[in-house]
């Protein structure tokens, strides 16, 4: 970390570098009003994310998006136990849209992980501080004084408040040399802490994007053609303008960014419902585009008769050919994967007021500085002149870090010169999405007598997230087929294959993003090899994954069998793994390293009438340092839930360009009394923390499938279950 200064209330020190996300740290800066009526209230502001008033209480600033994954808490917690506050004294302030606060984008499950040491960094500076603020106001040595919930105390028994020592620390310089805190003395980190927001969320005072309300504010709903990048070709508004409450119809359009509105003709109304009504009410001819012959059915048989040859090499080892020649035994299967969606609770949505050249936006947002660049592009102006509140979000999955509902909200209120809220209806968010990948995989494997694998082929072939990005990208990333790529297995002849898959479709990333596919099809497969091998599913991964090794990758964090293999071994012995099970009961098992993390699964299905029923999911997880357990552990329950409704309903399909699933009706997630027991169990661990929000869901469904094997004998290699009727 470089060299901070202490200097003046409102100066800014720039060109300072802190941890991965190139934090720029700030100096009594002041980020927001907290003046009392009087003015009197003394500030100190070390740096952008800490706030400590002379009335001890204490500001936190969370860069990071409320989603329900619990990021306000966990974030807070780490600095509020390096600098030893009291928790019931802490409150949460949420970051705008900035690049001061570093990478603000709350995707890819990297918030603890890329944060953790820098709010430990923020806590201890600020602890420091205050301690010798402490020792200067009683003429003592340092060293005799400690921080203590809230307080600076002294040997001899004396203490002082930490606002007390406002007007004294935010003169003094902040220390290069930090010193943190041990392990064993953490109070929060590592403990069970409710959500800090979790009195907001009951009284209904949490304010979510479709709660904004400003003054004299227009409701806006947006028909957007049916055939994904079609447009406008005529429309007919006088039905419309009919409808009481609608005051407007215009076009807005599409606009060609990876994260432009898709175009359409936009209702603007005093309510929600005539927004609603009015859009049904318009009469609209349609462009369509070339995307109008797209048929997922379809298009996944060419994607299967692809990977059924020879393919781009991605990654080479050993002798492939030679393996399968020399076989005792060979296996090949086949697997297919649709579209899915997010559908999010809260369903897209964005207030925005366009004022000349500036412009303040109130949305639920993954990604407020996508979205801050994305808006002042689209206007014309400069970064600074655009404002991105966060407000809560009821659910993301990775759907709310485009913010193409955010441009469309601009583009409306420029259009109108008033402040005005675009809200999807759930059919909107099922049809106009960026829908996670559909795919095909073919493997096949060589076994010899013992029951070894020796070699190992998969082709892979599914539309890009680059695309997006790209157009007319057709292979896929680097980074996404990796999950392909690195699988932990000790096989020595290992072949990993692409084929070609342009997009029909806006493709984005959703909840574990790839490794949904290809945890989907490395688990079951495995299954399989261990069935014909002859061997128990548990102890054949085990060999499968071979020894303790870390694997040499090129990523920043090494991954490491043996956490891989022990959460394997947890997740089996707290299912009692081999115990007998009730009549027409089985298991069924996956593990998955993702997002830096280790997680294993074990399944007890049943099936009653022909119909699949989850009784239990036992999971384990070593995710590194635990912040917050009950955070993890409601993750890895959502996550498994998350896990089931993909592998039970998740398909989104497209018929002459059009997708056909429209609501929770036809989309549908897995309802309570489906809902199993979900046993968790965290691994303790001192290691850096690690992904918790994804890698949870991809065990889910092929332990499902596995379990499913054990029960009948038949294996499943397609998704969603409900296509074989046994939902």
């Amino acid at each position: 970390m470089g060299e901070i200064q202490n200097i003046s209330r409102r100066t800014f020190i720039k060109n300072v570098g802190l941890a991965s996300g190139g934090l720029i740290l700030a100096c009594n800066y002041t980020l927001f009003s907290n003046e009392t009526e009087d003015g009197n209230i003394a500030e100190f502001n070390p740096n952008l994310f800490v706030q400590l008033n002379s009335d001890g209480s204490l500001f936190i600033v969370c860069s990071r998006s409320e989603m329900g994954n619990g990021v306000r808490t966990s974030m807070t917690s780490i600095v509020a136990d390096e600098m030893e506050v009291d928790w019931k004294r802490v409150k949460v302030k949420q970051a705008v849209g900035d690049a001061k606060y570093g990478d603000q984008n709350t995707d890819g499950s990297r918030s603890v992980t890329d944060f953790y040491e820098t709010m430990r960094t923020m806590g201890a500076m600020t602890r420091m501080m205050l301690i010798t603020a402490a020792a200067k106001t009683w003429q003592v040595p340092e060293s005799e004084c400690t921080a203590q919930n809230h307080f600076i105390i002294h040997t001899s028994g004396k203490k002082i408040g930490f606002g007390e020592l406002v007007d004294l620390v935010k003169t003094l310089p902040v220390p290069t040399n930090i010193t943190y805190k041990k392990p064993k003395d953490f109070k929060y980190i590592g403990k069970t802490l409710k959500s800090i927001d979790v009195k907001e969320f009951s009284n209904g005072s949490a304010i979510y994007g479709l709660d904004k309300r400003l003054p004299n504010m227009k409701v806006v709903a947006i028909a957007r053609c049916p055939v994904t990048f079609g447009t406008v070709k005529s429309f007919n508004k006088t039905a419309a303008m009919k409808i009481s409450g609608v005051e407007d119809v215009i076009e807005i359009p599409r606009i060609e960014r990876p994260f432009g509105p898709l175009g359409g003709v936009a209702v603007i109304a005093s309510n929600t419902w005539a927004a609603f009504k009015g859009k049904e009410a318009l009469e609209i001819q349609w462009n369509y585009s070339k995307n109008e012959s797209y048929d997922s059915d379809a298009y996944r048989t060419e994607l299967t008769e692809r990977v059924h040859k020879s393919g781009k090499v991605e990654k080479e080892t050993g002798d492939i050919s030679k393996a399968f020649k020399e076989a005792a035994k060979v296996v090949e299967s086949t697997f297919q994967l649709p579209h899915l969606a997010h559908a999010p609770m809260e369903v897209p949505n964005s207030v925005a007021w366009v004022q000349g050249d500036t412009c303040e936006v109130w949305a639920p947002t993954q990604s407020p500085q996508t979205a801050r660049e994305e808006v002042f592009t689209y206007l014309g102006t400069t970064i600074d002149k655009v404002t991105i509140n966060v407000t809560f979000l009821g659910g993301g999955f990775g759907r709310k870090s485009k913010p193409d509902y955010i441009v469309e909200a601009v583009m409306v209120s420029k259009a109108i010169n008033a402040p005005v809220q675009v809200v999807w209806t759930r059919e909107d968010d099922i049809k106009h999405g960026y829908y996670h990948t559909v795919s095909s995989q073919y493997m096949k494997a060589s076994l010899d007598n013992q029951g070894n694998v020796t070699g190992w082929l998969h082709r892979s072939a599914f539309p890009s997230i680059a695309s997006t990005f790209q157009p007319g990208t057709e292979y896929p990333a680097g980074w996404e087929i990796a999950t392909a790529a690195d699988v932990p297995f000790d096989i020595k002849n290992m072949k990993i294959e692409s084929a070609k898959a342009p997009a029909m479709v806006r493709i984005g990333w959703m909840r574990s993003v790839i490794n949904i596919l290809h945890g989907f099809s490395i688990n079951v497969f495995a299954d399989e090899l261990a069935h014909a091998a002859k061997q128990d599913p548990l102890e054949f991964r085990l060999k499968l994954i071979g020894a303790d090794r870390i694997e040499d990758t090129k990523d920043p964090i090494k991954y490491n069998t043996a956490r891989l293999k022990n959460v394997l071994k947890k997740a089996a012995k707290n299912a009692n793994w081999g115990r007998p099970l009730p009549k027409g009961h089985a298991y069924g098992l996956a593990v998955q390293y993702s997002f830096y993390s280790y997680v294993a699964s074990v399944v007890e299905v049943s099936m009653i009438d022909d119909k699949v029923k989850v009784h239990n999911i036992y999971t384990v997880i070593d995710c590194g340092t635990a912040v917050n357990r009950d955070t993890i552990k409601a993750q890895l329950e959502g996550a498994a839930i998350f896990g089931m409704s993909l592998a039970y309903y998740g398909k989104i399909t497209a018929k002459d360009g059009a997708i056909e699933q429209n609501s929770y009706s036809d989309y549908r997630m897995i309802r309570m009394n489906e809902a199993p027991k979900v046993h968790v169990e965290i691994v303790d661990s001192i290691e850096k923390p690690t992904g918790v929000g994804e890698p949870g869901v991809p065990v889910i469904a092929p332990a499902i499938i596995n379990a499913i094997f054990k029960l009948t004998g038949k294996r499943y290699y397609n998704l969603p279950l409900s296509d074989y009727d046994l939902v």
